[in-house]
């Protein structure tokens, strides 16, 4: 095992949606690959759990309840992780939200969340940070998009969002590129979460019976973990994967995309 890198050459990672499931599991996945964690969500105390997880890796943490789909909000909170934790040189776009429906009944407010928590939040993040990540000469920037990208019934508002995050992660990869920074996506399949457990009960539908369902397009055996996700997003963190960007890596159990 290394040692942990001492706090003037450890790196800050900001991730969002990170009080639970998969944006806790990163947070917990970049600290121990010794980077100091910006755990952002709504709910501060939500955070409590991951913050505590992160700081038992031995770097700092800290939470900072954001409303990532607001752009004043994002620019106080970027700026209060910065006076508290410094620049960051990571940032992870996790926060999501679903609001499932058909095109026929879905209202334009759920349309409206939705993109604008899935995919407005990238921007406007990703706006925020790339500064910072300049005056460096060093920044990863990991989205997290999803196998619904690909088309999903009942989910065109989660679905338009998620191609859109892979869009807008390929633009800011020719973008960025010359200044040192990396742009990249991680496309999670069915994922054991709390969300996906949610989703199970709004439809009435058994959780196990829909796993099995779900395991029919997996084909490793088994549906997939949080870490799963996080150790994707691990590998386009790191320092040595200076030479991939613009990518989208589907973690399904299967061939996407």
């Amino acid at each position: 095992m290394t040692d942990t890198p001492s706090i003037s050459t450890r790196k800050l990672a900001i991730v969002t949606g990170a009080a639970r499931g998969i944006g806790a599991a990163v947070a917990q996945r970049l600290a121990q690959d010794g980077c100091d964690i910006a755990v952002i969500d709504l709910d501060r105390d939500a955070c409590a759990a991951t913050v505590q997880a992160v700081a038992a890796a031995g770097v700092r943490a800290a939470a900072f309840a954001v409303d990532v789909a607001d752009e004043a909000a994002v620019r106080r909170g970027v700026a209060a992780v910065v006076e508290q934790l410094g620049p960051p040189a990571i940032l992870v776009n996790n926060a999501g939200i679903l609001r499932d429906s058909t095109l026929a009944k879905m209202p334009v407010e759920d349309w409206d969340a939705v993109v604008n928590v899935n995919l407005r939040s990238v921007f406007l993040m990703s706006r925020e940070v790339q500064g910072h990540m300049r005056a460096q000469g060093f920044g990863r920037i990991i989205n997290l998009s999803s196998i619904a990208a690909l088309g999903v019934f009942g989910e065109a508002n989660y679905s338009a969002a998620k191609a859109g995050v892979q869009g807008i992660t390929k633009t800011l990869a020719i973008e960025l590129g010359r200044y040192g920074i990396t742009v990249n996506c991680v496309a999670p399949g069915f994922v054991v979460t709390d969300m996906t457990r949610a989703v199970a009960a709004r439809i009435n539908i058994d959780f196990d019976a829909m796993t099995a369902e779900m395991m029919k397009d997996i084909y490793v055996g088994r549906p997939g973990q949080p870490a799963d996700i996080a150790n994707a997003v691990a590998f386009f963190a790191d320092a040595r994967s200076s030479f991939v960007t613009g990518q989208v890596l589907y973690v399904a159990g299967g061939p996407r995309g």
